[in-house]
């Protein structure tokens, strides 16, 4: 009897069968995905080469958010803007490392633009020690109807066109959800092409597992230090690399929850809504999860006032973050 054959299925071929599935699309929103691939395969070699090319530690100066930029940062950045720019149906790019988001096609046009927001390199504080690092990405539909056309960025994150992100570590992933679903993709650097590995992700419902900087407990609010002390004496274990890109890709696929709560330091949170947690959010609710910023509180529901703005972090296995919320609200 003659089995089936394997079934290969690049990104590229992800892409064009989505796009495909719907009449109406032009192949804009495909163009910018195949950027972002590019950039990620470009980012991966930077990355794996680092200590060769002598490009880790610090640059010597802070960026928006007032923290340290890492010579890869600004390596990352560049190419995903290079890369991105050059797409006639990106709009603007805004990114994590520049205080102001860059116009590149404001006037109305018959296809359809779009606005791609990216953290370039996620937990780059890790690169010195070879730790895992990554590319998280959200696009949004451009509105040139709008006042300002930087006012285009400005919408919730349950609009998100398409979200994902990128983990370069002992393989590299890119993990992406367009209209439904979640799907993961590794790089098979002998052919040079993302392969995918697995359709239609499902976030574990449970799993004792809780990934939290416990080195800011003490300035935690009382029902997050209610929570650590509840889920320690239930048997959890603590995983945490600092990168969230990092520990949410884990959690992803072996469940649990991860959380960045408010601090004395950082009361509004201090993870950015708009370059981190709206798309990993996308990523969980679609894969079965919760992805709140406070209980009862939908992080996609958010309606962002600036593109920098920051936001505390609950999202994971549904049942996990049920059981947080609770112990948060002292139940």
């Amino acid at each position: 009897m003659s089995q089936d054959p394997i079934r290969i299925v690049t990104l590229q071929a992800h892409i064009l069968a989505e796009q495909a599935r719907y009449p109406e699309a032009g192949g804009t929103l495909s163009w910018i995905l195949s950027a972002l691939s590019i950039s990620a395969k470009i980012i991966a070699d930077k990355v794996r080469r680092a200590r060769l090319e002598n490009v880790l530690g610090s640059v010597g100066r802070e960026n928006v958010q007032g923290e340290a930029q890492q010579k890869l940062d600004v390596l990352a950045n560049d190419v995903l803007l290079a890369t991105l720019g050059g797409r006639e149906g990106v709009a603007i790019v805004a990114s994590e490392e520049n205080e102001e988001p860059v116009i590149l096609r404001e006037e109305a046009s018959g296809e359809r633009r779009y606005c791609v927001l990216f953290d370039p390199l996620d937990g780059s504080s890790n690169l010195d020690v070879c730790g895992a690092v990554g590319t998280i990405f959200s696009i949004l539909a451009y509105d040139a109807g709008v006042g300002l056309a930087r006012d285009s960025l400005l919408q919730p994150g349950a609009r998100q066109v398409a979200a994902g992100y990128v983990l370069y570590g002992s393989s590299t992933v890119f993990v992406l959800s367009i209209g439904h679903g979640v799907d993961l993709f590794v790089l098979d650097p002998s052919v040079g092409a993302f392969m995918r590995v697995e359709r239609n992700l499902r976030i574990p419902a449970g799993n004792k597992v809780y990934s939290v900087n416990e080195g800011n407990r003490r300035s935690f609010p009382d029902g997050y230090r209610r929570y650590l002390d509840w889920a320690q004496n239930n048997g959890y274990s603590s995983r945490y690399t600092g990168a969230m890109v990092a520990d949410v890709h884990r959690i992803l696929l072996k469940g649990g929850v991860f959380l960045y709560p408010p601090t004395q330091k950082a009361p509004e949170g201090k993870l950015r809504l708009m370059y981190e947690a709206n798309p990993l959010a996308m990523i969980i609710e679609r894969a079965g999860g919760k992805a709140l910023c406070a209980p009862g509180e939908r992080l996609l529901d958010i309606h962002p006032k600036a593109i920098h703005q920051r936001t505390p972090v609950i999202l994971g296995s549904a049942g996990e973050v049920d059981d947080v919320v609770r112990l948060i609200d002292g139940v």
